[in-house]
C-alpha cells in the first residue's frame, strides 16, 4: 500500500471531525535546526488547542503518509535525509523510497486524496521577480484540487502581483481573512487589493462548505496576516529580498533549491527576524485553520 491514513486521521475524519492537513518541506527545507522542531510543536499545539487534529504529510519507506507519527517528524526535521518532494515527483519518491517533505502542492493533492477539506502553510509559492520566469508548482495545484488553504499570502521573495494575478488567471479565489489587502508572508499587506473577504472561521468554513458542494475544480486561498508584532516592513523585506536574491545568482543555485536558499539568505540578510515572524505566522495560520476546520465539522454534523 502506498497511500496510508494514519488510524487517528482515519478515525477522525470517519467520525465527521476536523483536521488540518499540514507539510513537511517547512521542516525538512524551510526551516532550520532546532526551529523546524520548534515549528512543529507550535503548529501541533495551536491546532489542538483549538479542538482540531494535526495531519502532517510526507513520503516515508515507500509509502505517502498522511498523518506522521512523532518519530517520523523528527527523522524529517534531523537527520539531514529528506527531500524536498512537489506533487509532480511522487512517483519518483515512492519507487525510490526517499524521505520525501511534501510543498504545499503534494500535501493538498495527498490532503484532498485523503478527504481533508483544510490545510495550512507558511506562504505559497509563487511568481520570481526580474528576468527569470520561475513559477511554483503550488499555483498550478491550488488550480486543479479543492482544498482550502490558510496561508500568509506568497513568500517574500516572490512577486506578490504577478503570483495574484497568475492566481487568477488559473482560476483560485484569493480571500482576505480580516483583510482586504493580500498579505506577502512576512509583510501583512502588499499593493494587492482583494476582491473578497472573511473575518470569521464560521464564515469561513461556510466558504469552505460551498466550494464542495459547487464542484469547481480549484482551491480556495485563505489568507492570513502575520501577527501585526513580529510583522516585517516591506521595503525592508524587498530589499533584503533583492540582496539575497544576488547572493543565490552569484551562487549559481536553481531548481529546487532556490526556495530554501532564499529564505536562509533573506533570515541572514534579516539578522534572523524574518525567522522569528516565519515561526509566529506559521502557528497562527494552523491556529486558523484549526478553528476553521472546528466550524466546518460543526456546520456539517448540524
Amino acid at each position: 500500500m502506498t497511500f496510508v491514513v494514519a488510524e487517528e486521521v482515519a478515525s477522525t475524519l470517519a467520525a465527521g471531525g476536523p483536521v488540518v492537513a499540514l507539510e513537511t518541506s517547512v521542516i525538512g527545507q524551510g526551516l532550520p535546526h532546532p526551529q523546524n522542531v520548534e515549528c512543529v510543536e507550535r503548529m501541533a499545539a495551536a491546532i489542538a488547542a483549538s479542538g482540531a487534529l494535526a495531519a502532517w504529510i510526507g513520503l516515508v519507506d515507500g509509502r505517502v503518509v498522511v498523518g506522521l507519527s512523532g518519530p517520523q517528524l523528527i527523522r524529517f526535521a534531523t537527520s539531514g535525509e529528506a527531500t524536498k518532494v512537489a506533487r509532480r515527483d511522487v512517483p519518483m519518491a515512492l519507487a525510490t523510497r526517499a524521505l520525501g517533505a511534501t510543498t504545499v502542492s503534494a500535501t493538498i493533492w495527498a490532503a484532498h486524496r485523503a478527504q481533508i477539506s483544510i490545510a495550512a502553510t507558511g506562504g505559497i509559492g509563487g511568481v520570481h521577480p526580474g528576468a527569470r520566469t520561475d513559477v511554483s508548482a503550488d499555483l498550478f495545484e491550488l488550480a486543479c484540487t479543492p482544498v482550502l488553504l490558510v496561508c500568509s499570502g506568497p513568500k517574500s521573495i516572490v512577486d506578490p502581483v504577478l503570483t495574484a494575478e497568475k492566481l487568477e488567471e488559473l482560476g483560485v479565489g484569493i480571500v482576505g481573512y480580516g483583510v482586504n489587502r493580500l498579505p506577502w508572508f512576512l509583510v501583512r499587506a502588499s499593493s494587492v487589493e482583494l476582491e473578497h473577504r472573511v473575518d470569521t472561521p464560521a464564515e469561513a468554513a461556510a466558504l469552505a462548505a460551498a466550494q464542495r458542494v459547487s464542484g469547481t475544480a480549484g482551491a480556495v486561498v485563505m489568507c492570513n496576516p502575520v501577527p501585526a508584532a513580529d510583522a516585517m516592513d516591506g521595503d525592508e523585506v524587498t530589499e533584503a529580498a533583492r540582496r539575497a536574491e544576488a547572493t543565490m545568482e552569484a551562487a549559481g543555485v536553481t531548481g529546487k533549491d532556490v526556495t530554501p536558499y532564499l529564505l536562509a539568505a533573506l533570515a541572514n540578510e534579516t539578522g534572523g527576524r524574518s525567522l522569528v515572524a516565519n515561526l509566529a505566522l506559521l502557528e497562527d495560520n494552523a491556529r486558523v485553520a484549526a478553528q476553521i476546520a472546528v466550524a466546518l465539522s460543526g456546520a456539517r454534523s448540524g
